[in-house]
């Protein structure tokens, strides 16, 4: 049996120390690493094949992505906001060339926020 790390009871107050941006890009990430491997981007590791594409959950995370990125974008400034939107972009088109049948341009996941990708 594996011991389990101590919580200290400090923890969840120091997420307060924490820089609204700096949580703001922390989530942004975590969006675009999960999006990207339910695309089917993942790659072998250890011997173990890439998961296969979840078009369903990839059009949930990068809509959600979207979401953040285009909300967000104003108040934490273009020299954070022009990466994530960068990132997305190549998640649409990701998500596009993944796909059997691609949605209409405009259609695609995210794109009712951040307009046609192509």
């Amino acid at each position: 049996m594996t011991d389990l790390p101590e919580i200290q009871p400090n923890a969840a107050l120091d997420i307060a120390d924490v820089p609204a941006v700096e949580v703001v890009l922390t989530v942004a990430v975590h969006l675009m690493t999960a999006a990207a491997l339910a695309c089917g981007l993942g790659a072998e590791e250890d011997g173990r094949p890439a998961p296969d594409a979840d078009l369903a959950e990839a059009r949930i995370l990068i809509t959600a992505l979207a979401g953040l990125v285009t909300a967000s974008a104003p108040v934490i400034g273009s020299m954070h906001a022009a990466p994530l939107r960068d990132g997305l972009t190549s998640l649409q088109r990701a998500f596009r060339e993944a796909s059997v049948v691609p949605d209409p341009a405009g259609m695609g996941p995210g794109e009712d926020l951040t307009g046609p990708v192509y």
